[in-house]
C-alpha cells in the first residue's frame, strides 16, 4: 500500500478472522472469534504476521492496538481442538516455529503495539501480551499460562516472561497454572494500567494518541534497544542507533520545535 488516503481512514479489512481498522496513525487488530473465546487457530500466526506487515508498510500507521472481540476474552489461548489435527513431530515443529515467528513479528515490528485485554488472556493469549509493548487491562481480566495442565509449557512465555515479571513469578505461574487477576498482573509488571471494562478501548486509544505525537523513528529505535539483550551487541547497537538519531530529520525537527515552543511535526518513521 502507499500513503493512506481519506477513503482508508476508519476502513475495516479482514485477514482470516482478524479484523483490521485504521484511523489516521492508529490501527486496531481485533481477534474476531468470540464464540471460541478468541482461541488462536493454527493459521492465526501467519495471519497476524501478514496484518502487522501490512500496517508497517501502509505509510501511515504508527501504533497498533490488539484486542479481542466480545466481552469475555482477549484470547483464551491456542485452539486445543486444532492441536489434534497435527500429526508427527515435523508438523508440530513447524507449528512451534510459526508461533515463535508470530511473537517475533510483534517484538521486531517498527510499530508500537498495545494489548487491550478484555477478559481472559490465557496460554497463547497471555504470551501475546508478553510480546506486546504496552498492556492495558480491564478490571475483570484474567491472565495465566496453564499449558502444564495439558502436558505442555508456554514456549515463548518461558523465554520472555522472566524478563517482564521475573524468573520466580514465571516459574510460579507455569508450575501452578494459576490465573491471576488484572490487579495482580499490574503489581508484577505484566500490565501497565487497569481500567473499567467500559473504558478499556477508549483508554488504549488515548494512550495510542499520545504515542503518535512522538518521533516514530525514536520510538522504533527505543523499542529495539529495550528488546535487545544486555551484551556487547546492544552496546554497539546503541552507539550506532543514537548516532543515526542524532543525524535524523526527526531529531532536528524535535529540537527546533522545542526551541520555538510549538508542537513538533515528525515525518521520518523508519531507520
Amino acid at each position: 500500500m502507499g500513503e493512506v488516503d481519506s477513503m482508508s481512514v476508519s476502513q475495516a479489512d479482514r485477514i482470516g478472522y482478524l479484523a483490521l481498522r485504521r484511523d489516521g496513525h492508529i490501527a486496531t487488530i481485533t481477534i474476531d472469534r468470540p464464540e471460541k473465546l478468541n482461541a488462536l487457530s493454527n493459521r492465526f500466526w501467519a495471519d497476524l504476521r501478514a496484518a502487522l506487515a501490512e500496517l508497517a508498510n501502509d505509510g501511515a500507521t504508527r501504533v497498533v492496538v490488539i484486542t479481542g472481540a466480545g466481552d469475555k476474552a482477549f484470547s483464551a489461548g491456542g485452539d486445543i481442538a486444532g492441536f489434534s489435527e497435527m500429526h508427527g513431530q515435523d508438523e508440530m515443529r513447524r507449528f512451534q516455529i510459526d508461533a515463535m515467528e508470530g511473537f517475533d513479528a510483534i517484538e521486531r515490528s517498527p510499530l508500537t503495539i498495545i494489548a487491550a485485554v478484555n477478559g481472559y488472556a490465557l496460554g497463547g493469549g497471555c504470551e501475546l501480551t508478553l510480546a506486546c509493548d504496552i498492556v492495558i487491562a480491564s478490571d475483570d481480566a484474567k491472565f495465566g499460562m496453564p499449558e502444564a495442565a495439558l502436558g505442555l509449557i508456554p514456549g515463548f512465555g518461558a523465554i520472555r516472561a522472566a524478563s517482564v515479571i521475573g524468573a520466580h513469578m514465571t516459574k510460579f505461574l507455569v508450575a501452578t497454572c494459576d490465573h491471576i487477576d488484572a490487579r495482580r498482573a499490574y503489581e508484577i509488571g505484566l500490565v501497565q494500567k487497569v481500567v473499567g471494562k467500559a473504558e478499556l478501548m477508549d483508554e488504549a486509544l488515548r494512550i495510542a494518541a499520545r504515542i503518535v505525537r512522538n518521533s516514530p523513528l525514536a520510538l522504533t529505535v527505543g523499542k529495539r534497544l529495550i528488546n535487545y539483550d544486555i551484551d556487547r551487541r546492544s552496546i554497539d547497537y546503541s552507539v550506532e542507533a543514537i548516532t543515526v538519531l542524532q543525524d535524523s530529520e526527526d531529531r532536528k525537527e524535535g529540537v527546533a520545535a522545542f526551541l520555538e515552543k510549538r508542537p513538533p511535526q515528525f515525518s521520518q518513521r523508519k531507520q
